[in-house]
């Protein structure tokens, strides 16, 4: 099967296409939608000129293709022009890091089975707090980098998605407000700077907090990718 990762640079798109590739699939491509609009409907908006660094970290040839208006029909046409050339080039499909959303789930498997497209969806339906739970053990390495609901905070900002942060969400979830633990619900966004199989890591060197309302967003102002040594070798 010949791919096309839908890939925000967040936690569960790269995951899922890590999940496709490790099973003998080829990922061929990385596809990112960049919206206009900072509260998109359909994709993840955060920090998405980093992209292009950590395809080039999986040694992945990366495509942006932009949302040129705001709402969901304007996104949905979007991802079909994004995709139509797929087919001709000999995709045989699109995964995505979908885990709950049906409204984005309905909206992604309409486009690509009009252009006779396959979704891959690994993660779909999945335990949410298992999903985070697979995706640290795995190696993936992530930073918050929005928050958008009670009780999560500006403190958050940055910080590496690890097995203590995992514990201080779920402790936070169950003092109420609850939420979804693996922020599929946009509680939420991140940015990976690791994944298994890369050949570099994505060091952030330069970023700034900001609030719109009630969200706070950390954007990645400067950052370069880094070597990883080998498995077996010093680190």
């Amino acid at each position: 099967m010949k791919v096309c990762a839908l890939a925000s640079g967040g936690k569960d798109s790269l995951y899922a296409a890590w999940l496709l590739e490790s099973t003998g699939w080829e990922v061929s491509e990385l596809l990112t939608l960049v919206p206009q609009e900072p509260d998109a409907w359909l994709f993840h908006t955060p920090n998405l000129p980093w992209v292009h660094l950590l395809a080039e970290a999986w040694g992945k040839p990366h495509r942006a293709h932009p949302v040129p208006g705001p709402g969901p029909e304007a996104e949905e046409e979007a991802l079909s022009r994004a995709l139509a050339s797929l087919p001709g080039r000999g995709f045989d499909g699109i995964s995505v890091g979908a885990i709950a959303s049906s409204f984005q789930w309905s909206r992604v498997q309409r486009v690509a089975e009009a252009l006779g497209l396959r979704v891959f969806a690994p993660l779909w339906r999945v335990d949410p707090e298992r999903v985070v739970e697979e995706e640290i053990a795995s190696g993936l390495s992530m930073r918050i980098v929005q928050v958008a609901s009670e009780p999560l905070g500006p403190e958050l900002l940055g910080r590496v998605l690890d097995p203590s942060l995992l514990s201080e969400l779920r402790a936070r979830s169950r003092r109420g407000p609850a939420f979804n633990v693996a922020g599929e619900g946009g509680e939420y966004e991140t940015l990976v700077t690791y994944a298994p199989g890369f050949s570099h890591r994505l060091e952030v060197l330069g970023s700034r907090a900001e609030r719109r309302g009630m969200l706070w967003s950390w954007t990645v102002t400067e950052a370069r990718l880094v070597p990883v040594p080998p498995a077996g070798e010093a680190k």
